[in-house]
């Protein structure tokens, strides 16, 4: 999975990239481009992907209890 992220990164890297030499482009709208298509989706994937261990680890703790 950490070859997905570490791939989605580096594409949305290159798209603000892309937006900030645009010549119509700015350094605002790569920063923006890179928050909401790169490091928002990316940080809500890697939670819902996360949520059975933390779960796992909640019950474990419980249990230790």
């Amino acid at each position: 999975m950490w070859i997905v992220a570490i791939a989605w990164m580096y594409v949305a890297l290159l798209m603000a990239l892309a937006e900030a030499t645009s010549t119509q482009g700015s350094i605002l709208g790569a920063i923006i481009t890179f928050v909401m298509y790169g490091v928002g989706p990316l940080a809500l994937v890697m939670y819902l992907i996360g949520t059975p261990a933390r779960r796992r680890v909640r019950r474990a703790a419980e249990e230790a209890e």
